[in-house]
């Protein structure tokens, strides 16, 4: 103990031991690293196995996560693909020389005989009965029922449908009637001699006054002639897409605007004079 004592005071107020300390410290170096062996592998256990409740809870949450990822990619790609819609209307509205106006379709005729759709407009947004709805392809058919805020629509694909149309390549003239298949319409009393082929492109001739005139209705799909029968059977494959469409175009014709003018018009006309009668009175 006197030694130790000693030795402890030398190498605290001088330097003659830093020799010797220095020494022992190098050779005591893996002595001290055998003895922290085992805490360290403590520690490194700790840190690298985990309980079975521990895994199975972070796999859950893991795969939670995934589902979430993977609906927001969803809702992405249909935000694209309906961003990608709107633009193409947008585009069509430009081409479009009468007044239009975008409408969203919210219902769809649950009755796989009735092709009616239900869009968000109304009356006060000025729709009327037999107004054209389009899609940016083509024409879908026709206002049936105006609402304060909704409207009813037939398809063009209606078995209770049907427009006048002509030929774009030489203007041959048909009726194109709906088959009750959403791709499919029916071209009734076609001559058998008309100069109609596959491929042609049928608009809207604006024959009668309900549709605009040059509107793409379908493309010619079938020509099929009996030997004997006046007239040929003739099918076309709708322009529109009337099974995925989202958002349509109505269009107001300038028949239809002018005569909405023309009622606006004589009804502020009978209120002025019903307000002079009233005056005089």
């Amino acid at each position: 103990m006197v030694l130790s004592m000693v030795m402890i005071f030398i190498d605290h107020r001088t330097e003659m031991l830093k020799p010797v300390r220095y020494s022992l410290s190098f050779l005591l170096s893996p002595i001290q690293y055998v003895s922290n062996m085992p805490t360290r592998l403590m520690a490194w256990s700790v840190g690298s196995v985990k309980s079975r409740n521990e895994l199975e809870s972070e796999n859950l949450a893991l795969a939670n996560q995934v589902r979430l990822l993977q609906r927001r990619v969803q809702k992405l790609a249909s935000t694209s693909a309906e961003n990608r819609r709107l633009k193409e209307l947008m585009n069509s509205s430009e081409i479009v020389d009468d007044r239009v106006i975008v409408a969203e379709i919210v219902g769809v005729d649950p009755d796989p005989y009735r092709h009616e759709i239900v869009i968000n407009k109304g009356s006060k947004e000025g729709l009327y009965e037999g107004q054209a709805v389009l899609d940016a392809d083509g024409l879908m058919g026709q206002i049936i029922e105006v609402g304060p805020m909704t409207s009813r629509a037939l398809l063009i694909s209606d078995s209770t449908h049907g427009l006048p149309v002509h030929a774009n390549r030489n203007g041959v003239r048909a009726i194109a009637v709906g088959s009750g298949i959403l791709d499919k319409l029916k071209l009734t009393h076609v001559p058998d001699t008309a100069d109609l082929k596959v491929g042609d492109l049928l608009v809207s001739s604006g024959l009668g006054g309900r549709f605009p005139k040059g509107y793409p209705v379908g493309v010619v799909s079938k020509v099929t002639h009996d030997p004997g029968e006046p007239f040929a059977t003739v099918e076309a494959h709708p322009t529109a897409n009337l099974d995925r469409s989202r958002y349509v175009l109505l269009v107001f014709s300038e028949v239809n605007s002018a005569q909405q003018a023309l009622e606006l018009a004589g009804g502020e006309k009978q209120e002025t004079s019903v307000a002079i009668e009233e005056v005089v009175e």
